[in-house]
């Protein structure tokens, strides 16, 4: 009898413990006040900019209780490489950069805004060569494993060639202008505002870019999953206050041209540089339709491309046996790969408040 009073006494103490532990780990979790998300430059990522300058992140930041910092970090495969080690809880990338690292990496991680794809921002750039096919056996200089990469292999693929056809030269995207400027550099793969930079040059050759694959390469912020579960006014806040930028941008108003100028100078170019550089930029400003594509057939497909390429070049590492390897979930319930192993996150959640004036 004492022995089964003792069991009872003890077990419920131990649910009141576990309880406790519980409580206690959600309103740690509930009450993470402080966040940081990281940016680089591109055209499609240059509102954030103006967005952390003009304080409007603070006003939605202040409106659900929290603090985010918006960080610029010149080097952009750095930034991610920092968001997958948890210095940053978001981090701006493209979404063959998102599977490639974070999530081939293990690092659970959702896409909370579709910003915009690449509709001629990345080329592939040649001083003699007049098309991919003259390439054939020359080095070519791009940030390894990154959306040049990808591009030049889809450029490549659709041309009837292959990797083994020519040889890449791992070069940092900051310095891609000076080394095309170089007589051993012949070509390179890189995006704009280099782009803008190399091909005002005597010599620049556009020979394959984003718009022959377009919605193939796609601009997004990220986030880490588990801190957007347990931290949803984060979610609300990036998400109003990019939303907020992209109504600005499209109004015909002198708060519209101000945010472009800064963005412009920022971005090192001016205003009717940086109005070029939109041109090329397919920019969800509506959330509806940014809502719209990540439900759709296409970015299915897209993120398919981008698992292949993953996986043919070691990014999912030894334990991988195919591109499936890494679990990729859609809004419509659609997953290409291991459903038991997602580590990338198409969500459509908060985009879906912003355009139901949810936020």
């Amino acid at each position: 009898m004492k022995s089964s009073t003792f069991a009872k006494a003890f077990k419920l103490l131990t649910l009141s413990v576990l309880f406790l532990g519980l409580s206690l780990s959600s309103a740690y979790a509930e009450t993470k006040k402080d966040f940081k998300v990281a940016w680089s430059i591109y055209v499609g990522w240059m509102p954030w900019d103006v967005i952390e300058s003009q304080k409007i992140m603070d006003k939605w930041a202040k409106k659900y209780g929290i603090n985010v910092e918006i960080v610029q970090i010149n080097d952009y495969i750095e930034s991610i490489n920092q968001f997958s080690s948890g210095e940053f809880d978001g981090c701006v990338m493209a979404n063959t950069d998102a599977l490639g690292i974070p999530a081939a990496g293990g690092v659970d991680s959702t896409a909370l805004i579709i910003g915009d794809f690449s509709n001629g921002n990345d080329v592939v750039i040649s001083k003699e060569a007049k098309s991919l096919k003259e390439l054939k056996g020359t080095n070519i200089n791009l940030v390894e494993l990154s959306i040049s990469h990808y591009l030049l292999a889809r450029g490549l693929e659709k041309n009837g060639m292959t990797e083994r056809d020519i040889t890449v030269v791992n070069t940092s995207d900051a310095d891609m202008v000076s080394a095309y400027t170089t007589p051993q550099v012949s070509t390179v793969v890189t995006w704009k505002p280099q782009v803008s930079e190399i091909m005002a040059m005597p010599k620049a050759n556009n020979l394959f870019n984003s718009s022959d694959i377009p919605g193939e390469i796609i601009d997004l912020m990220v986030v880490n999953t588990q801190t957007l579960k347990e931290n949803p006014a984060l979610g609300k806040a990036l998400v109003g206050a990019w939303y907020e930028m992209m109504e600005t941008m499209t109004s015909d108003t002198k708060e519209a041209k101000e945010a472009k100028t800064i963005m412009a100078k920022a971005s090192g170019t001016d205003l009717p540089g940086f109005e070029d550089q939109l041109k090329t930029t397919h920019m969800y400003y509506k959330p509806a339709d940014a809502v719209k594509f990540n439900n759709s057939d296409e970015i299915v497909k897209t993120m398919e491309f981008v698992a292949k390429f993953s996986f043919d070049h070691g990014l999912y590492g030894e334990g991988a046996s195919d591109y499936g390897f890494v679990g990729i979930e859609f809004p419509n319930g659609k997953v290409i790969g291991n459903k038991d192993n997602i580590k990338l996150r198409f969500d459509d959640t908060y985009m879906k408040m912003a355009s139901e004036g949810q936020l």
